[in-house]
């Protein structure tokens, strides 16, 4: 195999959650452009139809799944789902997720619940739903997604800071526990991308300065950025990876301050 055929996608078959609007489509996409047929799932089956229907203009098939990650019997069901339709799942990507952005002493109970009940406690009955189906044919790729909150803390985001540092500790133990299988377990963990949960942050031009000024390659990401490392971390050519949080984020997670004035 050539290291540009480890890449490929071909007759591989994937699950991407969250995939209506956003990274997730994004993911959905990038899979799709490697070769493989992916089902996407959404709380709604309505609002998959754009992702689906560029995935089936990409020569792939698409399967639209309802789902709904707070809900263990959804669960159970998307993924039986998904098995039927495509015949085996070799790629799961757990992207749902969600965020309630509010100073500590404001969250409530409810909050919390929400937040972490989707992000960490819905990707791990996800995985463990997948692993089911991959455990006897000896393979699998599942790729969890982070965030740049996996490894910083940020004001006003307890609760999905905590859920995403939740991701990546879940990570390394899912890896040790389903390595000798042959299935691999990492996390994709994006930086500063403008999604419609963040998209007010942008409004304000004076903070997207000072963000853009603390990552080294001074801009905050595009969609594109990601494609090729979710297509890494659910090929071959990630064989001997797993474990590991991949950290796409512009270099912020440097530490790095605001430049010097020039001298």
């Amino acid at each position: 195999m050539t290291p540009v055929d480890q890449f490929s996608l071909q007759g591989k078959t994937a699950i991407v959650t969250g995939a209506s609007r956003g990274l997730g489509r994004t993911f959905a996409n990038a899979l799709a452009r490697a070769g493989a047929d992916v089902a996407v799932t959404a709380r709604a089956r309505s609002t998959l139809n754009d992702t689906c229907a560029e995935i089936t203009a990409l020569g792939r098939r698409a399967v639209p799944i309802v789902l709904d990650v707070r809900e263990h019997p959804s669960i159970t069901a998307a993924v039986e789902e998904a098995h039927a339709a495509l015949g085996a799942i070799d790629i799961l990507v757990n992207n749902a997720g969600l965020n309630v952005r509010k100073r500590a002493l404001d969250v409530t109970w409810d909050d919390w619940n929400l937040v972490v009940d989707t992000n960490l406690r819905g990707a791990f009955f996800m995985a463990q739903a997948v692993a089911r189906h991959m455990l006897p044919r000896r393979y699998g790729r599942i790729v969890n997604i982070g965030s740049v909150t996996s490894v910083f803390g940020y004001a006003g985001m307890g609760p999905y800071a905590a859920s995403r540092g939740g991701i990546r500790q879940l990570t390394m133990s899912l890896a040790d526990d389903w390595g000798a299988d042959g299935i691999t377990v990492n996390c994709l963990a994006p930086g500063w991308f403008k999604t419609r949960q963040n998209a007010a942050l942008y409004d304000d031009q004076g903070w997207v300065d000072y963000l853009v000024d603390r990552i080294p390659l001074k801009r905050t990401g595009a969609p594109e950025d990601l494609e090729g490392a979710i297509v890494f971390l659910a090929s071959d050519a990630s064989a001997y990876v797993t474990g590991q949080t991949l950290l796409v984020d512009g270099g912020i997670t440097t530490g790095a301050t605001r430049a010097l004035p020039k001298t």
